[in-house]
Formats: C-alpha cells, structure tokens, sequence
C-alpha cells in the first residue's frame, strides 16, 4: 500500500482520482471531453452503437445511452445502476450494437437487451430488458457440464464467449458464429468446433465478423496433434502458383478456401438467413449473398503428392464454378490455358469479379459435400475449360524443382510443423526462425528489412484474382521479385548448415515461464470469420467465412491484442505497431493509399509507440507514450460533427491518418481506451504519489527498449546471418559462439516483450505489486541476463567481434550509420569493434533501469509495508546482477587485450572462450624456485586454470611452452617466512609439487588470494553445476577435500587416466571414478591416492573380448576383503579376497556365463587363489558332491563323496583321487571297506559286506560298477548266527564338524577386529570395546553406501540398522531382564546381513544349503548334519559371550525371581528342576541361537530326517489310515480306554450333542488340533511347548468328567494319549520325535517334558505294531 496519507491512492481521495471515465466524438481541435461521474472508480467499460456499460471496483454495473429495449420515453444520460445485478459481482462487460454482457466472477454470462437474432442467447424474447443468466452447458461431457466463462464479446448480431478452457462459444445469427448450420438463429450457445484443441487468448466481435487471437504451440509434435484432431484442414504443403500481375510466386501457403469441411452440416444448398443491422447508414452484410459464386477459385492438389513424404509441386489456381467443373488428371494445365488465364486477370477489375461472382449459374452441389471432397470428379460438369495457369518461362523452372533443393516460402507455423526442419527436406531458414519467434520477425512493416523478400508485394487493390488464399502484402518491388525467385528455387548451399543449426538452437530458446503462464504469450495467431464484404477479415478478398481461418501475415507479428469496429478490424503487436484492415471509407485504418483487405500498418509518426487501441463504428482510437510517459491519444476516422439545430450528429469530414488529441494531457495518465458507435472512452488515473507516473514510466522504458532490441534483432543480426561468408570470416568456433550470441539476444528479447505486454495488463487490471513480473519473476530474469552475458564475454574473449567488423561493413558500408542510431554511446569516436562490442552490451545496461524505476516505485510506498520490502528486494537484485555483468565484461575486455599481446606456440590451445585472466606474473612477480639462470618463465592466473609458460624472452610475451594446472586440482598454501626466511607458496598438484617464489610480502599476498578466489569459484561452479564466472565475492580459502576431475600424463601407474572424485591433498581420497585408456575402469573410495574401501572395478579380456568385473573392498590399491568376481570365462567368485588373490571363505560357481545350471559350484576355504582347507564341490556335470580337504585346488586328505545314484564314499584322497583306505556304501546297503587306488577303483584289501549279511573278505581289483575281480573269503552264516545291523557308516574319514567353514569364523572374527581374540578365550576389556565400536562402524559405512541403492534397503530395516549402530551397555551380572535383551538384539542382528553376526548366520545357511541340499540330500549325512549344527551352535555361541562377556557358559543357570522372565522358559526351567527352590534361566547355546538359527535350517535338516525314517514312516502311516477308518468309541475301545474316560456329549458350534457309536473325529478334538501344531513349529522347545499343551488339554477334558481332583497314571495316560496321536495324523512323526531328541538340551529331556517325550515316542512305537481291529 502506499504512504499514510494515501493509502492505495487513499480511500476517499484516491478514489476520485483513479478510474475516472472521459467520454467524446470525434476529433477537431474543439472537441470537448465529458468526464462520467461515479462515486467508485471504474475498472472496465463498453459502448455500443447508441449506448454504454460501466464496471466499478466494487462490481457493480452501470449503463447509460439509448436503450430501446427498456421501452421508455426518456432514456438516461447518467449512467444508472443495473439492479437487477445486485448480489453479483461483475468482473467484464461487454457491448454489442443493441446489447450487453455481464460476466460474473462464478464464471456465469448475464445478457440484456436486443434478441432478435437470439444473440442475447434467450429464445421466445425479442427483447431482454434485464439482465438474465445464459448457461452455456457442455452436452459433449457426460453428465453435461456448465461451462465457465472467462470473457465475452458482442457483435451486432452475435455474441461470442471464451471458456476457462480456452474454448470459444457462440450463439445469435449469421456466418460470423462460425458454428456448423444453416439454420438461424442459434438460441443456444454452440461450441466453435473449429477451434477446438487451440487456445484462444482473445475474442473480438465487429458488426458481422469475428476474430479470435490464438496462442499456437510451440512444438511441431503439438501442432501435429491438433493436425491429427482436425482432418479437415490440409496437412500437407501445397506449392501453390499464385498470380500477381504479371508474375508467378511458389508459395507453401495452403488453407482450404472457406475454412475446413462441414462434416455434420445439413444436406441441401439452402441459403442463410440475412442478418440485418437495425437501420443506420453504415449497416451492411455480405452473408446475405450467395456464399457460393459461380466462379471461385479452388486449390487442388496432385494426387501424386497426397501419399508422398515431401510433396513438390505446382498447385494450379482453377477458376472452378462448383457444379459444372471436372477435374483433370494431370496436375499441370497446359500453356495455353496458362496464357489465356493471364491474359484475362491482367484485365479484370475487383469491380468485375464482384459483378462476376453475383451472376450465379446452377447451384453447386451441398457445402458439405463440396468441401468433404474438393477432388472427386463427379463434382465437376465436363463443359467447363480448366484454365492452366503455366506461362512459357514457368514451365521449365517448374520442371527444375527438386524435392530436396525447394525451399517453400511462407510461414510454417501450423501446416509445416510436421515435416523435418532441414535443407534436405525444403524448409526455408527464414520460416523457422520467423515460426518460433526469433530472429527474422521485422520490426517494421513486412520483413524486407531483413532481407527476406520472399512474398508478395505491392498493393492488391488492382489485383485481378479473387484466389481465396491467403495473401501476403509485402514492400518490395517486382524486380526483386522475380529476381528473388530463381534464388529461392535455387539448390541450397552447404553454407546455410549453420543457419539451419542456429534455427534449431534457437527454435528450443522458448523460456518455459510461457507455457506455465507466467507472462502473456507472444506466439500468437488472428483467426477471423464471418462476413467479409468490406475486406474485414484480412484474406485479401470479399468473400465470407463460414469458419474461422487464419490471417497467416499476422503469424509471425507478436500481436497481442485484437478489436474490431463495425466493419474494420485492428491487431495490436508487442512492438507497439497496429496493422488495420477492413473498410477505410472514413479513414478509420489510418493510412494511405494501401489495399484495405489484408492487414497493414497504421501510419503513425516515427518514435511513437502504441499499447493500447479501440475500434468504433467508423473510427480508430489509439494510446501511445508520450512525452515524460504521459500516455497520449490518436485519433482517425469520421468526424463527428455537431447541428444547434438537431440532436443528431453528422459528418462532412474524416481524418486518414492517427491525429494527436490535444486534450489527451489533461485528463491525466490514460490506462485504457473504449470506442463503439460515434463515441470514444478513455479510463485514466491521476498521478497519486507519483506511483502512477512510475508505473507508466516502467511500462513506457519497458517498450521503448523491447523496440530497440528488435530492431537489432532484425536489422542487424538477421542480415549478418544471412551471408554464407560469415562463417569464413569467423571460423567454425567463433561462429558457433555468434550463433549462440543471436540465440541468447533473441530469448532476452522474447523474455522483454512478454515483460512490455505484462506490465500494460499490468496497468489496466489493478496494478497490485504482488502481481508486478519485474518482482514475481525475479528469478527468470536474472537467469535470462546471465544467459545472455555469458556468450558475448566469450565471443569478445575469441576475437569475434573483430572479426565481425568486415562483414558488417560489406552489410551497412563502413560508417555504419544504423549501428550509430542504436547505440547510445556518449563516446563519439569508437572503432567498428568497439561500436559493436558496445552494441551488443547495450541489452545490459538497462539492468540499471529496473533498479532506478523500482526504487522511484519502492519509494511511493511506506517503508513498513510488504509492497516496500518486495520491491527494494528486487531492485537490490537488479542492481547486485548490473555490478556483477559489468565486472564480468570488464574480465572479457582485459583478456581479449591479454591475447592480442601474448605470443606463443599454443596460444590457440590456451585460448578458450570463458576463459578469463585474473593475473599475469611478466614483470617477475612471482618466479619458479631454484629455476636456471638463464630461463625465463611466467606464471598466469585465469578462472580455471594456472599456466607456467617458458620461454626466451618473457617481456615480450613470447614463450616456447607451457604448463597447465587446473585449479580444481591446485592447492595453494603459504610458507612461513620466519621458519624458511622465503617469500613463497608450495603449489601441490596431482602429479606434481613445486614452490614460488613472490617478488614481495604484496604480491605474495595478492597470488595467495587470487588463487584461492579462482580456486572457490571453479569448485562452486562445478557444484552448481554452472560455467565458472568470478563471482566478485570475497570467500575464505578452499576447501582441502573437493570434489574435481583430472587426467594424468606424467608416467607412472596412473599414465594416461584420467580421474573424477574426491582429492585430499593433491591425491584421489574418497568417492570417485578412475578410467584407463583401455577401458578399465574403478568406481569406488580412495585413500591416500589408492584404492581403498569398496568399489566397482571393471577390465576387459582381449581373450574372450569381454569385461572381467570386481566389487568389493579394496585396501592399498589392492583388492582385499570381502567381493564379488566376474570372470571374462563366464566363472564368479564371490568372498573374501587378499592382494589380489581369492583368500579365506569364498564360492567359485563355474560353468557357460556361471548361469544357476553352471557345471559346479565349490564353496570352501581359499589360500593364496587356490582351494585349501576344507570346502564342499557340487559338480553338476558329473552329478556328484565332495564335501573335505582340499589342497592346491584338489582333493587332498579325508572327504567324502556322494553320487546322484545313491553312493556314497568316505575315505582318504590324493592329488585329486580316491587313494588309500575308504567306506563305499550303495543305495541297497552294500557297504566296502578297503582300499582305493583312483576315484571308485577298488584295489587291495577289503571287505564286502551284503545286507542279507553275507560277506566277501579278499583281494579286490577293478571300477566299482563294470565288475570286480576278487580273490578272497565268501562268509555266509546262520540264521541264528545273524546279528542286528550295525551302523553302516563310522565317520572315521569324515571331516569333523569343529574343523569346518574355519574360515567363516575367522572373517567374522576379523570383522570385528579381534583376530588375537580366537587364541583368548578371556578377551581383556579393550578388545571388547574395539569389537563393539567395530560393528558400529560397519553398520554406519555399510548404511551409506546401501543410500546410492535404496530399493535394496526397506525403511523397517534402516530403523533397525539404525538400532543396532547403538552399543548395548554391559554393566553388572546378566539378569533375565538383560538376557532377554540379548536374546532380542540377536535376533536383529542375524537378521541384518550388514551386521557381523547376520552376515555369519547368512553364509552359514548358504553353506549349510549347499552342503545338503540336492546331491547332498542323503540319509547317510543326517548324522553330519546335526553335528554341524550342533558345532555352529556352539562357536557362535563362543562369540557371542566375547560380545556380552557377562553372558554365562553353556548351560548355566541365572538367578532371577523377577515376573520379566520368559514365562514359557520358567515353566520349562520349573518342570526341569522341580526341585530347585529358585527360579531362573538355563543358559544355553540351544536355547539362546537355536530359535534364530534353526528355522533357517529346516528345510535341509528335516529333509535328511525323513529320508532316515523313510521305512519305518511308511508302515507308520500305514497303520494311522487303517485305524482312523473306525468311529471314536470303537477306535477307543480297540486301544483299552477305560470307559469312564469316554466322552460322553460334544460341544458343535455351542450346541451339546451326545457322542454315539457311529461319531468320529470328536473326541478330545481340541488336543488333537493341539498337537497337529507340532509340524509348524521350528525348534525343539517349540515342539516341546506344543506337546505339554497337548497334555494339557487332554487332562482339562478328563477332569471335565471325573473332576477336577484327578490325577494320571502312565496306564490311564497312555491309551488315552495314542489316540490323539492317531487322529493328529502327524505325517513324518517319526523325523519330529528324533529331531527333538538330537537336539533338545539334555537338561530339558529331563522331568515332565521329558516323559511327555517319551510318551511320544512310545506311542509311535506301538502305532507301528498295532493289528487290525
């Protein structure tokens, strides 16, 4: 707000001084003004023909002036209140000739007035007198939908309105609704189809035409879709001939005569209703004619040309009546129907062709029909000559074009987007770039000043064609003309490539603040229908549209605003000019002696700059700057003229050009302007505090200069372009860096006319600073300037615009007078290359304007308020930007000079574009240390790197070689003089490290900021992700770390790398990347300039041409630690690692690409890159397993072997062979024990043992299953001499499991860095610390490096890393309270494979699977299996209690009477020893690690287990299903149930049924549910749990009948007991019952749980003898 005294120009006062309305007519220098009387400020207005509308601030509408529909004698002069609005606040009003609009905030149209023609949207009313809401509904959605309206406009007989989608809605009558129907009138409102899928910014409504300004997309894939919505508009290029005189263009321009085909028109050549205006003298309308002449003029195209991808050809112009024509097969006409046709348009007049096309013939056939198939030959009549329009000099000029050598002229902005913007493909350079807004767009009328003479010319109004095309109205004369044409269909020159390049460069310039609506767009197009009697439409005829087609010569002008009178239209651009067409019979275009059909530029006095216009009946009002940014107004058009004696106005006069309203300065500072009828309107505001003043001065200084950086644009970039010699004058990399000049000019440019439009809305809607784009979009400016700075500092660095001086002189001749009248230079005596270099900063220094206008503007309001804040913010900004771009142009000018003296052998190779000179060291400020007597050498400073030049003779600037030094890679620290008495630097480098010597304490202080400045800048930049510019802060010295890329080339290991990471020092620390020229590459940590922590190394095999790749960890340079190897040979290795060797625990899978199918997999321990130690091989290919020692990558020492075919090995190996005394076993039990020499060849001694019991004790020879040769004892005994079977195999050459996967233990005892701690049972209380602190960092570093991958990290699990990070406090003995919180921190940690004890638990059970799962699952290795276990228990246990050295030993026993306690764990410890007063916790391997180990394990485990039992688990289950077949009293009664423990009723659903005879399955059936739960649980003490509950619940069943006081005996228990064994139908209850007794504590199978064990076991013992019933 402003200042106290007034407050957004003060509540009382400033309300009379804002938004006062002056009313008048005509022009004469006596004309006097009426000012309207309000008492709240008005925002909008509207005229009509005879009457008036008013919108104030508040909402409120009034109207004043004739109106006929209110059917009163004396109508108002004061405008009056519309009442009937009251409630509704309004926001736009609009007028047509005899009715109104109201538009409401909620998006809803009111209208009033005359409705004759249904334009008021009412049916059944020929007069509206109040305002009355019109929906305008949507039908097409479902359900339909109102629509919201944005903006009305209103004609005489029409009104159209735009939707909040950008859609346009019409309704009234006549062809300027541009809807598809010949009835009239349209009482409810219609979409305007044709409009669909383009955004339409703009609506205007003359008498009987309309226009509409689209904003066109930006892209050819947009443009292509709306092609593909609208298939009635040509998607192709038509190369059409069109006549001028005496002359023939090509032109691509191509629109389809009347607009697209009416595909739902009604059948039938009716015609429309007339509209008619009521009378008054200038009323007129040509819909009333026949829309259909005998003789228009039709473009058609070759068939030839429909399918192909580049259509090139000659389009004839046929005069066609429409109904009579045939068509033609060949596209050309001949040459004498081309000279015929000539000859009779050179001698036709306009007046002719209108007298010609009112003498209709027959009707034509229907609209739709017509223009659905403007091709087919049954439209046509045979009789009618086809006039070929050819002449002698054209014909073979056509034959010469070339697809790929025709440029097409014209616009391409909708019809060419499609095709490929190339040379190749025939797209003109000029069109591109005109089409996307950039260079070629001419600031003055037509484009010749950017030589682009390409269209035509002259005026039309003696054009003898009435072609429907349009036409384009250049200044240029015929000469040209024809001269140009042999040019334009001449092959394209190489040359032009980087005009092509820069156009699509710059065609991707648009700021995206456009499409997200931050400024008003300036690609804009005029779309106009409707009558066209008087040329309104701008097409370069007199024919109607029927729907809206493009005006294409306004395509390209930036026009962001449209009005239109009674039958003239006028088209406002960003560049302030104003294009009029239509009728001129009162000078209401405002010029001279030009055709009034096409659009044309309003002559208006050079200097003077239009924002703002209106058009009335037969006048033209315009708003300009004038002097001291008052804005002044023009007038052209009728006078108005007044009688004493009438009360009517009349005319005898009218201006043909604007005229200045001398009034114009005293009614204050003008905003908007209104006209319609007679009458003018002007809404202006009074310079309150000096606000309004200072916004018109921004808003005025904002035009002036987006007009001067077009004409720049346009006169001055766009024909230095143009010649292919620029490019030889520059070279390539200069003329990369102009084109990127012109690029970046011409989005600066954009970005200014966008902010010259804004701030005139700006003006006239409410003029609120939150809304100012100068304050909103701060950001996108400065961006946009910096954009353009930075490539003229670095043209100007290259010598550019020296180099530009001698094509610029061959342009505008050596004075170069229009580069004088750009420059506002005090400087009268500049050179060409100082003129230019001023020219093309000249943009910058209206940076200094923005900050001067926002502080006069800062300055209106009080220091307190928000408005202050934000302005005096970006005006700081501004201001900052302006100093920090004029350092920087400073750093360009100072290097250019640097270069101009500087003389070398690789001046060219040092020379870079934004590379700047901070300072230089030729006058022997800073020298080399202990450097030759004899050696010159200098020492320069610029924003990215050091140079050390050498050479003879360093004062004058002449060296022989150099060394360069990236400043991201150069760490700069001072020596202390008192300690080495020299006033140096140390300079470290990656790859070198010397010192300087200053010439002073000064410049070692100046070199020793200077380098830590450029050094800051280059890392920020590189942050930023930005080209480093010198910022022109002042910052402290770099940081030591940083982050910086370099290539080494110095010999060495790293010779010819090149490096991106971290550095510390000079040297690779941290995160980085290091590639060789070979292509090896390592991405990972560095420490100390090595390898060192993880990383990803990949090399290639030249053997296998394939990449070899390692991750892991890495130590000195080394791979060492825990990874994973890909080999080129398809082999991986996965495991631990040591100087480049596979050492300790690891897995080799080999075989083709070491798929999941790979030949074999070994898993084991590894020394020196070789197998030793113990590990288990799974050979697919041979379909055996090796599980024993290994020496030197064989089988050396005890092992075994077990074959897919059931046999089984265990003995001695050597070198790789069975050898020595072994046990083989067959799948049937046939066990040899003797001697082997090589795998499965028995030879020596040996026993033979069958499993009947016969024996075979000998000599044996020969390969186990091809037959043995034996000499030796065959034994047969007795059957009473038989014995029991004994165990088949000993173990004795069996690994033990104590001395397996040593090598797990020890990584994970080296995890925790306690290697010592394996000798030392008792670690001291250091060691326990560092173990702790180890796993902390593990899990910190192994979390970091898990975020550059988070889908591998759950957040459940980085709360739990995060967790476990915490180390637990050991203080006091181990309670139950602390033993539970052991127990739990176990379970997450083996849970985490990031942890050391998750990660043992992990390959534990990947060890554990590979070892007996497949091949391995054999009954022979059950026993090896639970001692394996038995054996992880225990060492795990082992760390354990190192861990949490309080932690009792296996099997003791805490103190603890706390209720804390694991409730199931007392009871069990209870029942163990009842006789034990304390209660307390057994501490136990099994009971601690066995819940967390077992479950992982039971799948293999319990897989053994049933293969063990396999025999006698089948007569089991034999026996389950043949008893469970009896009901539950017979089955009772058969296992000797007393009948006093029988059931006697049942509980169903809670109803109580008796047991019968005949019940099954319902006795004691929740202790038999119970004790099903046996096989889902995991650890014994589970199945131990779920056995006691079992109990429990059958003595809960017999209490229920005997009582509560009942105690059992084993002879009660025990049937009882078997028969919900039986009915549980436990299918392997056998593998249940061992696996609890291998592996419940012995402690535990002591007491109850013990004897509820046995009874168990018992039970499926005698299950397996009982008989049938």
């Amino acid at each position: 707000m402003l200042m106290e005294e007034q407050i957004s120009f003060g509540e009382e006062e400033g309300s009379r001084e804002k938004g006062v309305l002056y009313r008048w007519q005509g022009y004469s220098c006596n004309v006097t003004f009426e000012r309207l009387g309000l008492s709240r400020p008005v925002l909008h207005a509207a005229l009509g023909a005879l009457h008036g509308l008013l919108l104030t601030e508040d909402g409120c509408v009034y109207s004043f002036g004739e109106q006929p529909w209110n059917q009163v004698s004396c109508h108002p002069v004061s405008p009056v209140l519309e009442s009937s609005l009251s409630g509704q606040h309004v926001i736009s009003v609009s007028a047509g000739s005899y009715h109104c609009s109201a538009l409401t905030d909620n998006g809803l149209v009111h209208m009033w007035g005359e409705n004759s023609y249904g334009q008021c949207g009412i049916s059944g009313m020929d007069h509206l007198p109040n305002p009355t809401p019109v929906n305008v509904v949507d039908d097409e959605s479902q359900p339909p939908q109102l629509v919201r309206i944005q903006n009305v406009a209103c004609g005489a007989q029409h009104t159209l309105a735009l939707s909040g989608k950008n859609e346009v809605w019409a309704w009234g009558s006549g062809c300027q609704l541009g809807l598809v129907t010949n009835v009239f009138p349209v009482w409810k409102p219609q979409k305007v189809e044709h409009l669909v899928g383009r955004y339409v910014v703009q609506i205007a409504c003359g008498g009987f035409h309309s226009l509409a300004l689209v904003e066109f997309l930006s892209t050819p894939e947009a443009c292509q879709h709306i092609q593909d919505i609208y298939p009635g508009q040509c998607k192709q290029s038509l190369y059409t001939l069109t006549d001028k005189d005496d002359h023939v263009i090509i032109s691509d321009d191509h629109y389809c005569p009347l607009g697209v085909e009416l595909a739902d028109s009604k059948q039938g050549s009716g015609k429309i209703s007339p509209a008619q205006m009521p009378p008054t003298k200038h009323s007129t309308s040509d819909c009333q004619e026949s829309l259909w002449p005998e003789n228009v003029y039709v473009n058609q195209q070759s068939s030839s040309q429909e399918n192909s991808e580049n259509p090139v050809g000659v389009t004839d112009i046929r005069r066609v009546p429409l109904g009579r024509a045939k068509s033609k097969n060949s596209a050309y006409p001949d040459e004498q129907a081309l000279k015929d046709y000539l000859k009779r348009i050179s001698d036709q007049t306009l007046a002719e062709q209108a007298e010609t096309a009112s003498l209709g013939g027959s009707s034509g056939p229907s609209r739709q029909a017509s223009l659905t198939h403007p091709f087919r030959s049954d439209l046509f009549d045979e009789s009618i000559m086809l006039p070929a329009p050819t002449t002698d000099d054209v014909t073979p000029l056509a034959k010469q074009v070339k697809p790929s050598h025709l440029l097409p002229l014209g616009d391409s902005s909708y019809n060419n987007f499609s095709q490929d913007s190339s040379v190749n493909r025939g797209v003109c350079i000029s069109d591109l770039v005109n089409s996307n807004g950039c260079l070629f767009e001419s600031c003055e009328e037509g484009v010749e000043a950017a030589g682009l003479d390409l269209c035509l010319t002259d005026t039309l109004q003696s054009k003898k064609s009435i072609s429907l095309n349009d036409i384009f109205v250049e200044d240029s004369g015929a000469h040209d003309r024809r001269g140009s044409l042999t040019s334009i269909l001449s092959p394209a020159s190489s040359s032009d490539s980087h005009l092509i390049s820069y156009a699509r460069a710059v065609a991707d310039n648009r700021g995206t603040s456009e499409h997200k609506n931050l400024f008003p767009s300036l690609y804009t197009e005029v779309w106009s229908w409707g009558s066209g009697q008087e040329g309104q439409l701008g097409h370069g005829d007199h024919l109607p549209r029927l729907q809206p087609l493009c005006i294409k010569s306004l395509s390209k002008k930036e026009v962001v605003k449209i009005t239109a009178g009674e039958n003239h239209s006028l088209a406002l651009t960003a560049q302030c000019q104003v294009y009029s067409w239509g009728s001129d019979k009162f000078g209401q275009l405002g010029r001279i002696n030009t055709p009034n059909t096409v659009p044309n530029l309003t002559k208006v006095s050079d200097g003077i700059r239009v924002w703002d216009m209106a058009a009335g009946q037969t006048h033209t009002l315009l708003l300009a700057d004038g002097d001291f940014y008052q804005p002044i107004l023009y007038y052209t058009g009728e006078q108005v003229m007044w009688n004493a004696d009438s009360s009517h106005p009349f005319s005898d006069t009218y201006t043909q050009t604007p005229t200045l309203l001398p009034f114009s300065m005293k009614i204050g500072y003008v905003s908007h302007v209104f006209s319609g009828g007679l009458n003018c309107l002007a809404l202006a505001d009074q310079n309150t505090m000096g606000f309004i003043a200072t916004v018109h001065e921004l808003a005025s200084a904002e035009r002036e200069f987006y007009c001067t950086l077009s004409k720049v644009k346009s006169q001055i970039l766009a024909p230095l372009l143009r010649p292919a010699s620029l490019a030889l004058c520059l070279g390539p990399s200069s003329m990369l860096l102009f084109q990127e000049v012109a690029g970046r000019f011409s989005k600066l440019c954009h970005l200014t006319g966008q902010n010259s439009t804004s701030l005139t809305n700006f003006l006239q809607r409410g003029k609120v600073i939150k809304t100012l784009a100068l304050i909103k979009n701060t950001h996108i400016f400065i961006d946009t300037y910096r954009e353009y700075s930075d490539p003229v500092g670095n043209f100007l660095v290259m010598g550019g615009f020296q180099s530009l001086v001698k094509p610029l002189q061959e342009i505008f001749g050596n004075k170069l007078e229009l580069i004088h009248t750009l420059v506002e230079s005090k400087e009268n005596n500049l050179s060409p290359c100082e003129l230019l270099v001023t020219l093309f900063y000249s943009p910058l220094q209206h940076l200094h304007s923005y900050n001067r206008l926002l502080l006069k503007l800062a300055n209106c309001f009080d220091v307190r308020t928000e408005e202050y804040h934000w302005i005096h913010d970006g005006s700081s900004k501004y201001e900052a930007l302006a100093r920090l771009l004029s350092k920087q142009r400073k750093d360009a000018e100072s290097t250019f000079n640097f270069w101009k003296n500087f003389r070398g052998k690789s001046t060219e190779s040092l020379r870079k574009p934004s590379r700047r000179l901070i300072c230089e060291s030729t006058n022997k400020s800073l020298t080399l240390q202990n450097a030759g007597r004899f050696s010159g050498s200098c020492f320069i400073l610029f924003n990215d790197v050091l140079v050390h030049a050498q050479g003879t003779v360093p004062s004058k600037m002449f060296f022989s070689s150099h060394f360069v030094y990236p400043l991201a890679t150069l760490w700069v620290e001072p020596i202390s003089e008192e300690s080495e008495g020299i006033l140096g630097l140390k300079l470290t480098t990656p790859e070198d490290s010397f010192v300087v010597l200053a010439s002073s304490s000064v410049e070692k202080g100046k070199w020793l900021r200077a380098i830590n400045k450029a050094t800051d800048d280059v890392l920020t930049a590189r942050l930023n992700g930005k080209t480093c510019v010198s910022s022109g802060r002042q910052t402290s010295e770099p940081p030591v770390s940083r982050t910086a890329a370099y290539s080494f080339i110095k010999e060495g290991p790293l010779k010819d790398t090149s490096y991106d990471g971290r550095w510390l020092s000079g040297k690779p620390h941290g995160k980085g990347i290091l590639k060789w020229p070979d292509g090896t590459v390592y991405c990972g940590t560095f420490k100390n300039g090595l390898q060192d922590g993880f990383g990803d190394y990949m090399m290639p095999n030249s053997t296998f041409n394939k990449f070899e790749r390692y991750q892991g960890q890495w130590k000195e340079g080394k791979i060492n630690g825990f990874g994973t190897y890909w080999y080129a040979s398809g082999e991986v290795y996965e495991g631990s690692f040591k100087e480049n060797l596979c050492h300790g625990h690891g897995m080799l899978r080999s075989g083709k690409m070491a798929s999941p199918s790979s030949s074999s997999v070994f898993v084991g321990q590894w020394v020196q890159g070789k197998k030793k130690g113990y590990g288990v091989c799974d050979d697919f290919s041979r379909g055996e397993k090796y599980m024993g020692i290994w020496l030197d990558d064989q089988r050396h020492g005890d092992g075994l072997v077990i074959t897919q075919f059931g046999l089984y090995y265990e003995g001695s190996f050597c070198n790789n062979k069975m050898m020595g005394n072994g046990t083989l076993l067959c799948d049937d039990d046939t066990v040899f024990k003797g001697e082997f020499s090589d795998d499965w060849t028995l030879c020596g001694k040996g026993v033979l043992s069958i499993p009947n019991g016969d024996s075979l004790d000998g000599t044996f020879d020969g390969r186990w299953g091809t037959g043995l040769r034996v000499a030796g004892i065959f034994t047969k005994p007795f059957e009473t001499l038989r014995t029991e079977t004994i165990s088949l195999v000993d173990g004795c050459h069996s690994v033990p499991a104590e001395e397996k996967w040593n090598a797990l233990f020890e990584e994970c005892w080296s995890r925790l860095g306690c290697e010592k701690a394996l000798k030392n049972l008792t670690p001291g209380q250091g060691v326990f610390e560092k173990a702790w602190e180890n796993i902390a960092i593990s899990l910190t570093a192994r979390r970091r490096q898990q975020k550059d991958r988070p889908e591998e990290l759950r957040r459940s699990q980085n709360k739990m890393l995060e967790t476990l990070e915490v180390i637990p406090k050991h203080l006091g003995p181990v309670t139950a309270d602390s033993y539970n919180n052991i127990r739990r921190y176990l379970m997450k940690a083996c849970d985490t494979p990031l942890h050391p004890l998750g990660w043992l638990m992990e390959t534990l059970v990947t060890v554990y699977r590979m070892t007996y799962v497949g091949v391995g699952s054999s009954r022979r290795l059950l026993q090896q299996a639970v001692d394996e276990l038995h054996s992880f228990l225990t060492r795990i246990f082992k760390l354990v209690r190192f861990l949490f050295p309080a932690l009792p030993e296996d099997g003791g026993f805490i103190l603890d009477s706390s209720s804390s306690s694991d409730e199931f764990t007392d009871s069990l410890n209870s029942s163990t020893h009842s006789e034990t007063p304390q209660q307390g916790l057994i501490v136990s391997s099994s009971n601690l690690l066995l819940p967390v180990l077992l479950p992982r394990l039971y799948p293999p485990l319990f897989t053994l287990y049933t293969l063990e039992k396999e025999r006698e688990e089948e007569v089991y289950w034999s026996c389950v299903l043949r008893l469970n077949k009896q009901p539950d009293l017979a089955l009772l009664a058969f296992l000797g149930v007393q009948q006093r423990f029988w059931p006697v009723s049942m509980s169903v659903l809670g109803e109580t049924k008796e047991v019968l005879p005949s019940t099954k399955d319902a006795c004691f059936a929740v202790a038999v549910e119970t004790l099903q739960q046996i096989s889902t649980a995991f650890t014994p003490l589970d199945k131990l749990q779920v056995l006691q509950l079992t109990f429990e619940e059958v003595t809960q069943d017999v209490q229920a009948l005997l009582g509560q006081e009942f105690f059992w005996c084993m002879d009660d228990l025990f049937p009882i007991f078997l028969f919900v064994v039986l009915r549980a139908r436990i299918r392997n209850l056998g593998s249940e019952v061992c696996l609890i007794e291998d592996l419940t504590d012995c402690s535990l199978q002591l007491g109850q749980l013990g004897f509820m064990l046995t009874t168990l076991k018992a039970c499926y013992n005698q299950i397996q003898l009982e008989k049938t019933i």
